[in-house]
C-alpha cells in the first residue's frame, strides 16, 4: 500500500498517478513539446518550458514516479470520465507536502481544450480531501503568477468555497523564464475546510 492513492475519482474526473509503470511518457510528450497546440499559452505562467525531446518526458515521469513511491509528492494525470473527450489526457495535478510543516501545495496545468470547465476547482476539492482526510495535514496552499488573471479567477472561486483566504503577494517567489516573478498565495486550513463542509 502506498501513502498516496494510485487512482482517485471526483464527479467528472479520474486521477491516475503519473508513474512509469502506469503511464506512457510519449503521451505526455505529444502535448508538451515545442510544436504542440497552444503550448505557448499553456506554459506562459508555469515554471517549466516546452520539451525539446521525448527524453525530457521520460525523465519527468520517472521523477514523479520516484517521488510518489517515496511519499514525497503525488502527481496525477487528469482524464474526464464522460463526454466527447472522455479518457483524454487533460493535464496534470500535483499535491506537494512539506511533512515537517504539515502543509501541502497544490499545482496544476490543463490543456487549452479543458480550460473554462471548472476542472481546476473540482481537482482542488478532491486534493483537499486527500490532504486533510488521508494525509492529516493542517494547511493547503496554492499560488498563481501575479499577472495570471485566468488562474486568479479559478483559485479565488474555490478558495472562497472551501473557506480559505488570500494571504498576499510573495515577491520573487519563483523563477520564470530565468527571471524572478511575484506570486499571489492563498491558503485553506483544515478547520476552514471542515467548516465549509458543515462538519
Amino acid at each position: 500500500m502506498s501513502l498516496f492513492p494510485e487512482e482517485m475519482e471526483s464527479e467528472r474526473l479520474r486521477y491516475e498517478r503519473l508513474h512509469p509503470t502506469d503511464f506512457d511518457p510519449f503521451e505526455l510528450y505529444q502535448y508538451v513539446h515545442r510544436d504542440a497546440p497552444h503550448i505557448d499559452e499553456i506554459t506562459q505562467y508555469v515554471t517549466w518550458d516546452p520539451y525539446d525531446n521525448p527524453k525530457q518526458a521520460f525523465e519527468w515521469v520517472q521523477k514523479c514516479g520516484s517521488s510518489f513511491d517515496e511519499g514525497v509528492s503525488a502527481t496525477y494525470v487528469l482524464r474526464p470520465k464522460e463526454g466527447e473527450r472522455a479518457d483524454e489526457f487533460a493535464g496534470l495535478a500535483g499535491l506537494h507536502p512539506d511533512w515537517d510543516r504539515r502543509i501541502a501545495t497544490l499545482g496544476t496545468w490543463l490543456r487549452k481544450p479543458f480550460w473554462g470547465r471548472g476542472y481546476s476547482g473540482e481537482r482542488a476539492g478532491r486534493l483537499l480531501e486527500l490532504a486533510f482526510d488521508r494525509l492529516d495535514l493542517e494547511v493547503v496552499t496554492v499560488s498563481h503568477d501575479l499577472e495570471n488573471d485566468r488562474s486568479q479567477r479559478a483559485i479565488e472561486k474555490y478558495v472562497e468555497r472551501h473557506g480559505g483566504r488570500r494571504e498576499g503577494v510573495i515577491r520573487n517567489a519563483i523563477v520564470m523564464n530565468g527571471e524572478p516573478s511575484d506570486n499571489v498565495r492563498y491558503s485553506i486550513s483544515r478547520e476552514e475546510w471542515e467548516e465549509s463542509r458543515g462538519f
